[in-house]
């Protein structure tokens, strides 16, 4: 009925890989082409219904479950749904695999090196986390464990946004999510 299948595609990553950034420019491309779709990130969850969990390793567990769920509820009404978040446990990550259907899960490492995310950090929390403002912050205090099996991998060293989004297009083309017809 939209003209493409519903999906889930999980971006993760470290703070400042770019994650957001490409959902939404991807969102906008998609958008553009006539597609619901829709970016679940900490700006719009971290606020509303996850507002009461912190950021210890069992909050962001069921930072994550929720999100997933809620992702769920989307990809079940026909979106196609980009999510931005850190999501550091690969067990997390594996958790919502689980509960999407094989053909329906996309999951992308946003790959950016510590040192470079540390040099864009748009909003300081690295040099928070580095003088001990922030408490478990993921890649200084905190792990991060990427995935083992990726459908893509986003080196977002070397790539600017719009290559990386023309390749989760390509991505979800392949996955027979969207009509090559309008990319």
């Amino acid at each position: 009925m939209n003209g493409h299948r519903s999906a889930l595609v999980w971006l993760t990553g470290l703070s400042g890989a770019g994650k957001s950034t490409i959902a939404q420019q991807l969102d906008g491309r998609l958008f553009a082409a006539g597609m619901h779709s829709y970016v679940l990130d900490g700006d719009n969850i971290r606020h509303g219904l996850n507002a009461d969990l912190g950021f210890s390793a069992a909050d962001r567990r069921e930072n994550i479950r929720r999100i997933g769920q809620v992702a769920k509820l989307f990809v079940d009404a026909g979106f196609i749904v980009l999510t931005a978040f850190i999501s550091p446990f690969r067990e997390d990550r594996d958790a919502v695999r689980k509960i999407m259907k094989p053909d329906e899960f996309f999951e992308v490492q946003v790959k950016c090196s510590l040192e470079e995310c540390q040099a864009r950090d748009p909003k300081g929390l690295y040099k928070k986390a580095m003088k001990g403002e922030i408490a478990e912050f993921t890649g200084i205090s905190s792990p991060y464990e990427p995935p083992l099996q990726p459908e893509l991998i986003l080196d977002t060293d070397a790539l600017s946004v719009e290559p990386a989004v023309e390749k989760i297009l390509k991505l979800l083309i392949a996955g027979k999510i969207i009509p090559p017809r309008h990319f």
